[in-house]
């Protein structure tokens, strides 16, 4: 199976216009992945590219527009860049930038390494040695091998697993996966092929049902799971079921602990129960997709929200893009699973929330709080 892009190390490559960013990439890929124009502002949103690289595995690069494009759509441009910041793990930084740039990289805590591009014919002022830049040469191929080295020792991090503290190699596990209207037809959503595929991984045994077939299937086990995993959109209908002893948790609330901060979004659900009927919530998704008839976050949270706290409550929903920079009208954000997202795209805004004081909670966390399942 392919590596998911959210699962990929998103190594974004930032500096001025022709400053030698797009043949960087395509030293690093061997290919014409990036246009390559003496004219400025020829990157006009970022590219990326789907690549394995040596001591760094599955990746993703991304070339980005200039940062000092001064065409008439050069600010736009130079937003995307900044934008782009949000789901980088690994900034490659062409010297030289503007000093706002590297402190917002460093306030950010996104691991970064600087570069001396165009080595062979251009000189760094030496006044960013304290940054420690690599030399590079994209025409000759100086600096590449130390750069590659640079960009592995930045991307090892310790694995993380879905289901950690759930269940241990040869316990049953139950999947409760609804195909409703709302399900793609003849394929499973992402949470469930990704949570699937590590149980399977970790040797454990799994049983797969839908909501209806849950009560049967229970019946037919020698004896009871170690856990039920299910579409949090189930949850009413799955939790009088669950047997003594046996865990349950939802697609959701595993990814709100892989991809964020589980405990923050705990309390942000408590703080929702808190809420006056006069309450303006955000519910935002990290990716795009088609709603359908039973969305989970346009039609079922919503309307669960409104039974527990009042029909007066406002509720706005944002896609992928449209996350808001100023997030104080607000009592509350719920923010999707983010399967498609990375993990730095969510922490980013996670901090977002936290440095305008808006508790922030998840699908499944808030879903099973108003469920009042614990």
């Amino acid at each position: 199976m392919k590596t998911p892009n959210s699962e990929r190390v998103h190594i974004a490559i930032f500096g001025n216009c022709n400053s030698g960013k797009s043949s960087l990439i395509n030293a690093l890929t061997g290919a014409q992945t990036a246009i390559v124009s003496d004219v400025a502002g020829t990157t006009t949103d970022p590219v990326k590219k789907s690549i394995e690289l040596q001591g760094v595995g599955a990746a993703v690069l991304i070339d980005t527009p200039g940062l000092d494009d001064n065409t008439e759509l050069g600010s736009l441009r130079a937003a995307q860049s900044h934008k782009a910041l949000l789901t980088t793990d690994i900034a490659v930084v062409f010297l030289p930038v503007a000093q706002s740039f590297i402190a917002k990289v460093q306030a950010m805590e996104i691991p970064a390494i600087f570069v001396a591009p165009k080595a062979d014919i251009q000189p760094l002022d030496s006044h960013y040695a304290d940054l420690s830049p690599i030399a590079v040469s994209s025409t000759t191929g100086e600096g590449l091998d130390a750069l590659r080295a640079a960009i592995a020792a930045k991307s090892h991090s310790e694995e993380r697993l879905l289901t950690e503290g759930i269940c241990n190699a040869g316990d049953c596990v139950v999947l409760v996966m609804p195909q409703d209207s709302s399900a793609p037809k003849r394929r499973l959503i992402k949470p469930q092929v990704e949570v699937l595929r590590e149980l399977l991984d970790r040797r454990c045994r799994v049983f797969c049902c839908q909501t209806e077939e849950l009560a049967s299937t229970l019946q037919s086990l020698v004896c009871p799971p170690q856990a039920i995993i299910t579409d949090s959109s189930a949850f009413a209908a799955v939790r009088p079921l669950v047997p003594e002893g046996t865990k349950l948790t939802s697609f959701s609330i595993l990814f709100a602990a892989y991809k964020g901060d589980i405990a923050l979004f705990r309390e942000g659900a408590k703080r929702m129960l808190a809420l006056p009927a006069t309450a303006r919530i955000l519910i935002a998704e990290a990716c795009a997709h088609t709603p359908q008839n039973e969305d989970i976050g346009r039609v079922k949270l919503p309307r669960l929200l409104r039974k527990r706290l009042g029909e007066g409550i406002e509720i706005d929903t944002v896609g992928s893009g449209d996350f808001p920079n100023d997030l104080t009208p607000y009592d509350l954000i719920i923010h999707c699973g983010a399967c498609m997202a990375t993990r730095r795209y969510v922490l980013s805004r996670i901090s977002m929330a936290q440095s305008q004081g808006v508790p922030m909670t998840n699908y499944g966390v808030a879903i099973a709080a108003l469920l009042n399942i614990e």
